[in-house]
């Protein structure tokens, strides 16, 4: 009965090991199956999915987004992309370089209104003093963009006619606007000599360059002489090159026959 028992349980034990291949059957069916599933699944094709990816590389490779794509899509590598500029991009501003520039910038801004309220005191001193020696409408002053301008119209009152020797009157006239200079001690002084358009040719003057010149060189000594600073004058001669008149009529070229005193402006407003 012994011997019974081991001969059926070497039988089961031999069972056992039959039917145990359908379980590794089982799995290479269900992976059989899985890879079945991926090669479907690869061989799908998403129709608008693959256009949209069609898209974004024509557009990539275009130019629209990847800087040369144009010349890779037309010519290959014939065409080169555009070179960088050489100027390098604006710094991005700090806030305490914006606070640095804002007081700058206010500095500046005070600074030409201080030196426009300058030249309006300026201009209310020559202006009395002209009028006292009675030459109201023969030296004009007014302030513009390049400072305050003394207009010397020269008709028989500072020079004669075709001449470029001081008259005594006009002594008496620079020595005073010379005094007003002196103190102001601040702003370069340009002394610049106009003429009309009508030709001169003397010995003393072949054109009226000479003249401009030499007239503007008379007012700069006066002022030299009054005691005018001499590293702040210097000279321009014009001739007929800038007129403010027209030289077609006597009046126009009368105001084109003049000699101009420029204050130069330091300061600029912002």
């Amino acid at each position: 009965m012994s011997s019974r028992r081991k001969h059926k349980a070497h039988e089961e034990e031999e069972h056992e090991n039959e039917e145990r291949w359908l379980v590794s059957f089982a799995d290479m069916m269900t992976l059989l199956f899985c890879l079945f599933m991926v090669l479907f699944a690869i061989s799908s094709v998403n129709t608008s999915k693959f256009e949209s990816l069609q898209k974004a590389l024509e557009n990539a490779f275009s130019g629209k987004i990847l800087s040369g794509g144009e010349a890779v899509m037309e010519s290959g590598n014939d065409k080169k992309p555009e070179d960088p500029s050489a100027v390098p991009p604006l710094p991005s501003l700090t806030p305490l370089q914006a606070l640095a520039d804002s007081s700058i910038q206010k500095t500046k801004s005070a600074a030409a209104k201080r030196e426009e309220e300058d030249f309006k005191a300026l201009k209310k001193r020559i202006d009395a003093l002209v009028q006292k020696e009675g030459l109201t409408g023969k030296v004009e002053t007014t302030i513009r963009k390049r400072g305050l301008i003394v207009e010397l119209l020269t008709d028989n009152v500072f020079f004669d006619s075709g001449q470029a020797v001081l008259k005594l009157p006009a002594f008496r006239m620079l020595g005073k606007i010379a005094g007003v200079l002196r103190v102001e001690e601040t702003h370069p002084i340009v002394v610049e000599g106009h003429t009309d358009s009508q030709p001169i040719a003397t010995s003393q003057y072949p054109s009226n360059w000479e003249l401009s010149g030499a007239r503007a060189s008379a007012v700069i000594r006066t002022f030299i002489a009054s005691g005018v600073a001499r590293g702040r004058v210097s000279g321009s001669l014009y001739g007929a090159e800038n007129p403010t008149a027209t030289n077609a009529t006597p009046e126009g070229r009368s105001r084109n026959r003049r000699v101009d005193v420029i204050l130069t402006r330091l300061h600029q407003e912002p």
